[in-house]
């Protein structure tokens, strides 16, 4: 499946910001382009206030790093940018680099599907600092919007209780790109179809549909509209009923449903848009029983997500289907995950010692995680019981200790012997792919899963308990050694306090 080659038909090598290629261009300059660098992709805080997030985009990042490449129209565009002393930006000597350069990282990911948390390195670049310099605005917009999605979906999904849920967003969705990964990433966070068409058909993902009020309103008569819908497609009968009066509407849609039967058919049901869905299913459920429609579903619409899903079922609402559009594709509430790429550590080559880096911050959260990260999780009868994050060269400590990265207090021994996984599976070796993504099913499955490992109290959508993250101890120590180093440095050079 190459979505990406299907909807673009170009190299994706430029969907990067520039400081990406004028940094890679000093590297370049400075005879630097070759050191061993390491690179993590991660998020800080979980989305939507939640307790978790699943992971989602490795199937474009695995696709794009394939492909990768900086074809001849890519080279000369670049060589008409001009800093602003009016000459070319970049020599011909770094754009003939460019347009021969094959990578030659190694990229480690966590599989589509995985319920993840704050912190944790989703993606690993290594490498050469210029080859992984390149990739991280790309990366980023992979894994970020992506995983968003997601999670919302996933969150969507779980207040529908296992009812089925639709990806309806197309028409208020970020565009084209953002309208199809949107769907994408639904689909993989539990939904069970899309209303995009050009999503169906390049992902392979069920679509559902069936018509708008303007069907109704081009007709005399609702009923008119509904009986001449029946005559055109019998077998994809979902009537929308609001468009004059709801309850009116689904008398009518009973009438036409009867009428199917008789003529071999069955009615799937009606879809409500507009007004009290609670109050309006219930009765509309009462029309249709009564017309012995009783198979009929309800589906619903109307600018729904998680939390007025929820309230609809505290309030016995008979809905059985919803269809959920802007707050789904555009993340509703919160417009980004806020994901980012940070570098942890360097050597002049591969035979030499890594020297780890940090990133330093007044804020805590920003403080960065140096090492070679890798993730493990902890179980205990089916359960996830807690993550750590620990240096693979430094392995982990003995007896393991997770501690909180924001609170080096807050600190959680774990049992040794517990079952256990490294979460980053190795997706590029040295250039060349080496993993195989799993197909979009698959994942959609893997999602269902993994949530069902997670304590209840973690996928509260509301207040959700913490699930247990944090720096094996080693790491932790190293993280605050190299912090005080790098604030000493600076309370020198500054001669400040």
């Amino acid at each position: 499946m190459n979505r990406l080659k299907n909807l673009y038909r170009l190299s994706l090598a430029l969907l990067t910001d520039l400081y990406q290629l004028t940094m890679a261009y000093g590297y370049w300059k400075l005879g630097v382009r070759d050191k061993q660098a390491v690179f993590h992709l991660y998020f800080r805080h979980n989305p939507f206030d939640g307790g978790y997030a699943i992971a989602c985009g490795l199937s474009d990042v695995v696709e794009f790093l394939r492909d990768f490449r900086f074809e001849r129209a890519d080279v000369e565009y670049l060589a008409t940018l001009n800093g602003n002393d009016g000459k070319p930006l970049f020599e011909a000597g770094f754009l003939d680099h460019l347009a021969n350069l094959k990578l030659a990282c190694d990229v480690d990911a966590i599989p589509e599907g995985t319920a993840v948390f704050a912190n944790e390195p989703l993606v690993r670049v290594s490498g050469p600092l210029m080859h992984c310099q390149l990739l991280e605005t790309t990366l980023l917009n992979f894994v970020n919007f992506q995983t968003l999605i997601s999670t919302k979906a996933a969150r969507i999904c779980q207040a529908a209780r296992g009812e089925p849920v639709i990806e309806f967003g197309l028409r208020r969705a970020q565009g084209v790109d953002g309208a199809v990964t949107a769907a994408r990433a639904a689909y993989v966070g539990g939904c069970s179809a899309t209303s995009n068409v050009l999503a169906g058909r390049l992902l392979g993902i069920p679509v559902r549909g069936t018509h708008a009020h303007s069907w109704v309103m081009s007709f005399d008569s609702e009923l008119e509209s509904f009986r001449a819908y029946a005559r055109a497609m019998p077998n994809n009968g979902v009537y929308l009923v609001d468009t004059y009066n709801t309850l009116d509407g689904v008398r009518h849609a009973a009438i036409v449903g009867k009428e199917l039967e008789r003529s071999g058919h069955r009615m799937a049901g009606i879809r409500l848009d507009s007004g009290d869905l609670a109050y309006l299913s219930i009765e509309a459920r009462k029309i249709l029983d009564d017309a012995g429609l009783t198979n009929a579903q309800i589906l619903a619409s109307n600018e729904l997500d998680e939390h007025l899903i929820e309230s609809l079922k505290r309030q016995d609402a008979k809905i059985t289907q919803w269809g959920v559009g802007t707050r789904l594709v555009t993340g509703g509430e919160q417009s980004a995950l806020g994901g980012v790429y940070k570098l942890s550590a360097i050597r002049e080559s591969a035979d030499k010692p890594w020297e780890y880096k940090i990133k330093v911050s007044e804020q805590l959260i920003k403080v960065s995680f140096p090492g070679v990260l890798q993730v493990r999780r902890f179980t205990r009868d089916r359960e996830f019981l807690a993550d750590m994050i620990y240096s693979e060269p430094e392995g982990i400590a003995d007896p393991p200790t997770i501690v909180d990265p924001q609170d080096a207090t807050r600190q959680k021994h774990v049992d040794a012997s517990a079952p256990s996984e490294d979460l980053l599976v190795p997706a590029m070796r040295a250039g060349k792919i080496t993993y195989d993504p799993p197909a979009l099913d698959d994942s959609r499955r893997r999602t269902v899963d993994q949530l069902q490992h997670l304590h209840r109290t973690i996928r509260r959508l509301v207040n959700p308990h913490r699930y247990p993250v944090g720096l094996d101890s080693r790491l932790s120590e190293l993280r605050h050694e190299l912090l005080m180093r790098a604030r000493e440095r600076v309370s020198v050079k500054g001669g400040g306090d």
